[in-house]
């Protein structure tokens, strides 16, 4: 069962989670949270057109050690609106990032725009940032705003324009900036939970009953420490 808390928005068409690290959106591996099954079981599953079970359904990927705002579909009708205002770019999605410092970070401008083509190795479940088109590559493009720095760390605020397979991460460790926690890119060291410190902040995307009128949803890091508290303070 999930926490009453932690669920963001509800109604017959979507759900909104404030995720967990750790937790899988999709393809649990055996040990591993699903939400899908989840929310199943907490809100009823709908049905597909044949009238079997139809669970929640991821309608954008976050990654296992990623928390944050995650939507879910409850119905197909419902999912396949969603997966058509997010491929026509009509969602909004932005996150929160604590970087390891060091002199790349020291010398970037505080905003800016990262343009890559992005290259998935399936086998090793990673992908790579290239600095121009090639074959099998994808252009991925998002918006950044370095918000403030301490001694070890500094806190970054990421707009998503396009949504590639790990996007963020593979884009900013191309440009010598790693998560903290992101052994997979970089990162000096893990965290505890095996979670790595980059968090889905909002997301607003158009509603599926109401087509006009859109959803807009702001997640509190599921997990608050010190660390985020510092990253808050600096988006103000």
């Amino acid at each position: 069962m999930i926490e009453e808390s932690r669920i963001l928005y509800t109604d017959s068409s979507c759900i909104i989670v404030n995720k967990r690290a750790g937790e899988a959106a999709e393809g649990a591996a055996p040990g591993m949270v699903s939400l899908p099954e989840v929310l199943g079981k907490t809100f009823g599953t709908g049905q597909n057109a044949g009238g079997n079970p139809f669970l929640p359904t991821a309608v954008h990927r976050i990654d296992v050690p990623v928390s944050g705002c995650i939507l879910f579909a409850r119905t197909p009708p419902a999912l396949t609106f969603l997966n058509t205002a997010f491929s026509r770019r009509q969602a909004v999605k932005t996150y929160w990032a604590v970087i390891e410092q060091n002199e790349k970070i020291r010398t970037i401008p505080e905003s800016g725009e990262l343009r890559h083509w992005i290259a998935v190795d399936g086998r090793r479940n990673k992908s790579f940032a290239f600095s121009g088109p090639g074959e099998n590559r994808k252009e991925a493009v998002l918006r950044y705003r370095v918000a403030g720095a301490g001694d070890r760390y500094c806190f970054m605020e990421i707009d998503l324009t396009t949504g590639r397979h790990h996007q963020i991460r593979a884009q900013l460790a191309a440009e010598g900036l790693f998560i903290k926690g992101d052994l997979k890119y970089g990162a000096r060291r893990s965290e505890r939970n095996g979670g790595i410190r980059l968090h889905a902040r909002f997301l607003s995307f158009p509603s599926p009953d109401r087509p006009d009128q859109y959803i807009s949803v702001t997640a509190e890091p599921p997990l608050p420490d010190r660390l985020w508290e510092a990253c808050m303070q600096s988006m103000v």
